[in-house]
């Protein structure tokens, strides 16, 4: 049996059967979802992570690349109870480590109790506790990871859907799923998805409708330019954002953000719409969430669980964003209705000017 250790923040190290070899360090998170693997392990979301699955048995029904949110798998490393061949396979071929025949519960019962924590992982034939309890004395805090945005972005603008007739979309791309982009493209937008640090000119040239931030890893604050680009269209043009896209849209209006203990990372978030009173189920993947939206948002939707602010609206200004992901995929479909709203605001925008500073 191939060696594999696990070294955890604190200095416990675990033994683990080796699946794929390799030596990696990130932050040690987990996700409850029990389907939807391939998706999960090719969300940009993931990337700088080590990704626990709580459910015991992954890749019982193999692996197929058109369900892939990206074209690479982005955790640093697998933890699981059992994986099977096809997907042990998979990621041995991506330069992934992946372990198993490992107690999940207790590594998901240590995230929940002290919170997401640094890990190292070393698996092969001679390698030896040192060698993770190294990897983990080199692994940086996720807020230190300052250029994350540049590991998962594009590097030159790229537009899908040119041939369409619906609204322009400026789609930053901070580590965008491919699904948000099927979203839009399946309701006749055209998207120019534009990298994660953009310039002012680079939107102005797509000439959007509306401004859309994306998903993607890491602390929001790090998203300089990205902030910069709501402050600079908000007055104008309609703004949307998905998960690390409503951090930063709250950031860029006087909100603030902050880090959560274990984060959301699911299938099953149920989320209230404080409006209607209707709960849906959501797919969550996020370690930031929006502590205080600003004077220029407002909280429309919160997570049942624990009141933590999922969806956001402009008070002064057409803005939509959702800390979950309402592209489905994977999880529920109960939230598919948000790329119509947002569109649908784009078509018929409703600006009004920023009050002015007392």
């Amino acid at each position: 049996m191939t060696a594999a250790y696990v070294a955890l923040e604190g200095g416990h190290v675990l033994e683990g059967r080796g699946r794929a070899s390799g030596t990696a360090r990130g932050e040690l998170v987990f996700t409850t979802a029990y389907t939807g693997y391939e998706e999960s392990l090719t969300d940009p979301s993931y990337e700088e992570q080590i990704l626990t699955f709580s459910y015991p048995l992954i890749g019982n029904y193999g692996v197929r690349s058109e369900r892939f949110e990206d074209d690479r798998v982005h955790p640093r490393a697998v933890l699981a109870k059992e994986l099977t061949e096809d997907v042990a396979d998979w990621l041995e071929t991506e330069g992934v480590p992946a372990v198993d025949h490992l107690d999940t519960r207790d590594v998901v019962t240590d995230i929940r109790d002290g919170g997401a924590m640094k890990c190292g992982i070393a698996v092969g034939e001679d390698v030896t506790e040192e060698d993770a309890l190294e990897q983990l004395e080199q692994c940086k805090a996720m807020s230190d990871h300052t250029d994350i945005g540049a590991q998962v972005s594009v590097d030159e603008p790229t537009v899908y859907g040119a041939d369409n007739d619906g609204e322009t979309v400026a789609l930053v791309d901070c580590g965008a799923k491919g699904s948000i982009v099927d979203s839009l493209l399946a309701r006749d937008a055209t998207i120019h998805v534009l990298p994660y640090d953009a310039a002012v000119s680079d939107v102005e040239a797509a000439d959007p409708d509306i401004l859309f931030i994306s998903n993607g890893p890491g602390d929001p604050a790090n998203y300089e330019q990205a902030i910069s680009l709501v402050e600079e269209f908000v007055e104008d043009t309609p703004v949307a954002g998905i998960c690390l896209g409503q951090q930063i849209v709250a950031e860029a209006l006087g909100g603030t953000t902050a880090k959560m203990d274990f984060g959301h990372r699911g299938v099953n978030q149920p989320v209230l719409d404080l409006d209607s009173g209707q709960v849906v189920m959501t797919t969550q993947n996020h370690g930031y969430t929006v502590d205080e939206p600003g004077d220029y948002l407002e909280v429309t939707q919160i997570n049942v669980n624990d009141d933590t602010p999922e969806g956001l609206d402009g008070v002064d200004h057409d803005i939509i964003t959702r800390q979950y992901h309402p592209e489905a995929n994977p999880g529920p479909e109960d939230t598919l209705d948000f790329f119509d709203n947002v569109l649908e605001m784009a078509a018929s925008p409703t600006q009004r000017a920023v009050p002015a500073d007392d």
